[in-house]
């Protein structure tokens, strides 16, 4: 077995500076580093257990299969948030049948992100 010590998301987004501004900015994700110089520099960001990398210029946005699933602690207060800093909100909270707390947004490029509340009672927080 391949002994994985981290790992991250590659994103090339079609406008660096505007990603940037989203993740960073609109979403308000932590920057672990920075490499590189110039518009298309690269910008490392923390995504709970693992990372978010921007960098580089893409000629077209990532394919509809591209998505992100973010884990927030209370999904309503995220999308109150979230909205007010102007993010694209696709889908308001709500819960899931399989009990999950969803609500969807999008980066300027379109790629999917998935803003998810695991609720108290739900089977993923039982602990025998």
């Amino acid at each position: 077995m391949v002994h994985v010590l981290s790992g991250r998301i590659l994103l090339t987004p079609t406008d660096p500076e505007r990603s940037r501004a989203f993740y960073g900015g609109t979403l308000g994700l932590a920057v672990y580093r920075e490499f590189g110089t110039g518009p298309e520099r690269g910008t490392v960001y923390f995504l709970g257990g693992g990372f978010l990398e921007v960098s580089g210029r893409a000629e077209a946005p990532p394919g509809p299969g591209m998505r992100l699933w973010l884990q927030v602690e209370d999904a309503a207060a995220a999308y109150e948030e979230l909205r007010g800093r102007g993010a694209e909100v696709l889908r308001p909270p709500q819960r899931e049948p399989w009990g999950l707390i969803e609500m969807w947004i999008a980066d300027p490029d379109g790629v999917r992100i998935a803003v998810v509340e695991v609720p108290s009672d739900h089977p993923l927080r039982y602990r025998p």
